[in-house]
């Protein structure tokens, strides 16, 4: 009963936290003429809620797509029509078509909130802590302090805070790691279905469901499950989309928005491959925009590959977390039309394997907070940023002690140091290493942090300092796409537990 209360009070804290961040901060308010990401979340209510469905994705009078049209799946626009709904009862004025563009006031701050929170409450929340409370071979501390500091994770507070799509790959994840193929597999898609990004996840997916039929029998069970699976998902699919599907303009509209590549390779100073490598060479520039899209496609491809093939060959839970963190962040780094918020979706897997790798998972987190310095400034988050940093590193910290977890078995990379052994005898150093650049990391990302707050940058090079944290950001991810990589690969223990079950 004792574990309950703690859990209780862990997820009230973690809550605290987050409401109290959210109602201070509101992204463009007060800045004309788009107002930021808070009026995008406003605009589509109206939308929705005056336009009849078959205009909300097309361009006209009454639906300007330059300002804030909607640029996400069907699921995203019924949520919004919903909230919509709720708030012509409070205040019609809030949803007035046209007139109400950069409305604000505290008591709609108030209410958008509070649509988050709910959300938060009904869909992320709970999977967190059903998540947390699953989890094997840890206590029941760990298991509170896991849960803690998923939810002070800053990402997650900060940014647009209320990513329900998350809450749904959650439970998408919860479903198919015990055997819930089916529920795992219509929540993941509704996920897909609110927001398009989570395709950053789908390969992973794919490939354990795929791996778990052939381990069945594909002349038997394993059979039965993939049919199954396909129904599930197509059936997902048609619900969702079911009012686009009457004329196919109307679908092909939808997908034209869903997938604008006519934006570009990268949007602002996103920490990938692409916008740091054009500080040297400008790929936009040079290269046709086909060709561009190509070469994005092969080297996503082909950095995700070796993980996709190792999960479909042996399923397991352990390397489905880690190759959802793989393939995510192979798709934030190498894909086309990547955005600074993206790495979110590279957090949220990596928070899930902290009970497990507690020193580089936190690590991992805490640049990926720093890699969206540039978006945090623009919205005026320094202090709330890093007070939820403080937070949440503290809370690592403390709950797992991270600086004691440095060893080559607690870093997983024992079978891979074993592997070098054998050609290099003296490689017994790699733990030293780690801590050496974690610590030259930090201090790396703080000076940097001054410099741009406290620094004007030279006229000739205005957007230095964005370009450094960017940078400097992408130098770290790819370093952990080879850290994961290596666990992934390297995992004897799937191994094994493999051949047993054969």
């Amino acid at each position: 009963m004792e574990k309950w209360y703690l859990m209780t009070a862990a997820v009230l804290l973690g809550l605290i936290v987050r409401w109290t961040v959210s109602l201070n901060s509101y992204s463009g308010a007060g800045k004309p003429p788009m107002f930021g990401d808070y009026e995008a979340q406003r605009h589509w209510q109206e939308i929705t809620f005056n336009l009849p469905i078959k205009q909300w994705y097309f361009n006209s009078s009454d639906n300007n797509l330059q300002y804030w049209g909607l640029d996400y799946p069907p699921l995203t626009a019924y949520h919004s029509f919903l909230c919509a709904y709720v708030a012509k009862f409070i205040n019609p004025d809030w949803i007035a078509l046209h007139t109400s563009r950069g409305y604000e006031s505290q008591a709609h701050k108030l209410f958008m909130r509070a649509t988050v929170l709910i959300a938060d409450l009904l869909i992320y929340i709970p999977a967190v802590v059903l998540y947390c409370c699953c989890l094997k071979e840890i206590s029941t501390k760990k298991k509170i302090a896991s849960a803690l500091c998923i939810l002070l994770y800053p990402g997650l507070i900060l940014i647009d805070y209320g990513h329900f799509h998350l809450g749904f790959a959650l439970w998408g994840v919860l479903g198919v790691s015990y055997d819930w193929d089916l529920l795992g597999s219509l929540a993941f898609c509704l996920a897909i279905n609110y927001k398009q990004m989570e395709l950053y996840h789908s390969l992973p997916f794919f490939c354990f469901l795929l791996g778990k039929c052939f381990k069945k029998g594909l002349k038997g069970k394993g059979l039965v499950l993939l049919i199954k699976l396909a129904c599930t998902v197509v059936a997902s699919f048609v619900l969702c989309w079911l009012p686009f599907f009457t004329e196919r303009e109307q679908t092909l509209q939808v997908l034209r928005r869903l997938f604008p590549v006519d934006r570009g390779l990268f949007e602002d100073k996103v920490a990938n491959i692409w916008c740091s490598f054009s500080v040297f060479l400008k790929i936009r520039d040079i290269l046709p925009h086909h060709i561009q899209i190509m070469i994005s496609f092969c080297f996503t491809f082909l950095s995700l590959l070796p993980a996709c093939i190792k999960l479909t060959l042996h399923p397991s839970p352990k390397g489905f977390r880690f190759t959802l963190v793989s393939c995510a962040l192979s798709f934030f780094l190498f894909s086309f039309q990547v955005h600074e918020k993206s790495i979110l979706l590279v957090s949220l897997p990596v928070c899930l394997v902290l009970s497990e790798i507690p020193f580089m998972s936190t690590w991992f987190l805490l640049v990926s907070t720093f890699s969206m310095l540039p978006l945090l400034l623009k919205d005026e988050l320094l202090m709330p940023s890093v007070v939820t940093v403080m937070a949440f590193f503290i809370a690592c910290a403390t709950s797992f002690s991270i600086f004691e977890k440095t060893s080559e078995e607690e870093l997983q990379l024992k079978c891979f140091s074993t592997s070098v052994r054998k050609y290099f005898t003296c490689f017994t150093f790699l733990p030293r290493i780690i801590q050496h650049l974690f610590l030259t990391s930090v201090i790396t990302m703080i000076l940097l942090t001054i410099m741009t707050v406290t620094l004007d940058p030279p006229q000739k090079l205005p957007d230095l300092f964005s370009v450094l944290v960017c940078f400097v950001s992408c130098l770290h991810f790819l370093f952990f796409l080879v850290y994961f990589n290596i666990i992934i690969m390297w995992d004897s223990k799937n191994g094994r537990s493999q051949k047993k079950i054969n």
